[in-house]
C-alpha cells in the first residue's frame, strides 16, 4: 500500500472531493485513523496542550515534533503524514526554517505545516524550491497567541479579510501546496478556496473549504478543558475511560480482580 502523494491530494481539489485531517501523535492512534480512511494525519504542536498539558503550543520544541513525527510516521502505511513547525523553528532565518524542515522530513514526515502570511513567504518559497512540500496556515495561528490578545476569529474586519486573501495568494504564489484556514468567517473562506488553485483546510471555517482537520483529542471527547464552537465530539472516550478506571479500582480494592480468569493455573 502506497503513501497518497502531494500530487494526489491537490487533485482531491480538482475533483471536488473532500479532504479529511485529523492530528495524531503516536503510533497506537495512527492505526486507528488510518483503519478509519482519514487521507491525511497532521503531528501538529497541538501536542502542547493536549499531551503535554500546557496552556499554549509555544513551548514545544523541534525535538519533541521529531519524537513524534517519528512513531507517527513509523506507523502510517496510507496517510499523507505532515509535520508541524514548531515555534522559533523558522522564525529566526530562511536557513534555519529549510534545516528544521528538512529534520521532520528525515524523521519521516512528508510535508510540513508553518503559520504566517507575508513573513514566511521567504520560507515557504525556500523549503518548495529544496523540494519540501509546504501546507500554510492563515487566520487564527496559534503560536501569536501572545501578539493576537488570545484564540480570537480573524478576518471579521473586510482590512484583515483582505489581508488574509492576499497572503493565501501569496503563499500559493511560493509554492504551498495548500493552506489551513483557521477560525475565520466562513464568508471569507469560501472566497479564498474559489480564488485559491491549491486546497484549503478548514478548522472553524465553514463547510466551502476542500476539506477540514480537527484535532484527534477533540474528535474523540478526550480533551474537554478547552473546546472551541468549531469542534463536535464524535465520541466522548474521557467520561468511558473514567468510568473504565474507576471500575478498575474498586474491583481490586475488593478483590474481585483478577479473578481466577485472569490467573494462571
Amino acid at each position: 500500500m502506497s503513501h497518497l502523494t502531494i500530487p494526489e491530494f491537490q487533485r482531491q481539489k480538482k475533483e471536488g472531493k473532500k479532504i479529511t485531517v485529523v492530528t495524531a501523535y503516536d503510533a497506537l492512534f495512527t492505526q486507528i485513523v488510518e483503519q478509519a480512511g482519514l487521507e491525511v494525519i497532521l503531528v501538529g504542536d497541538s501536542l502542547g496542550m493536549v499531551v503535554q498539558g500546557k496552556s499554549n503550543t509555544l513551548s514545544v520544541t523541534m525535538d519533541d515534533m521529531l519524537y513524534h513525527t517519528r512513531m507517527v510516521a513509523s506507523a502510517a502505511q496510507r496517510a499523507l503524514v505532515i509535520g508541524d513547525m514548531p515555534f522559533l523553528s523558522y522564525q529566526v532565518s530562511v536557513e534555519e526554517a529549510v534545516k528544521n524542515a528538512g529534520r521532520l522530513l528525515q524523521a519521516g514526515a512528508v510535508a510540513v505545516k508553518l503559520e504566517g502570511g507575508h513573513s514566511v513567504v521567504d520560507r515557504v518559497e525556500a523549503m518548495s524550491n529544496f523540494g519540501i512540500p509546504v501546507m500554510g496556515h492563515l487566520g487564527m495561528t496559534p503560536q501569536s497567541v501572545n501578539q493576537s490578545g488570545g484564540y480570537k476569529v480573524r478576518g471579521k474586519e473586510q482590512i484583515e479579510a483582505d489581508k488574509i486573501l492576499q497572503e493565501a495568494k501569496a503563499l500559493e504564489s511560493a509554492g504551498a501546496f495548500a493552506v489551513v484556514l483557521e477560525c475565520v468567517p466562513s464568508s471569507l473562506a469560501k472566497k479564498i478556496t474559489h480564488e485559491l488553485v491549491i486546497p484549503t483546510i478548514g478548522i472553524g471555517a465553514g463547510q466551502e473549504c476542500d476539506g477540514q482537520v480537527l484535532v484527534l483529542y477533540d474528535v474523540l471527547g478526550l480533551f474537554d478543558d478547552f473546546v472551541p464552537k468549531f469542534v463536535k465530539p464524535y465520541a466522548h472516550l474521557k467520561a468511558d475511560a473514567l468510568q473504565a478506571l474507576t471500575r478498575y479500582k474498586e474491583e481490586v480494592e475488593c478483590g474481585k480482580f483478577p479473578s481466577d480468569a485472569e490467573s494462571y493455573q
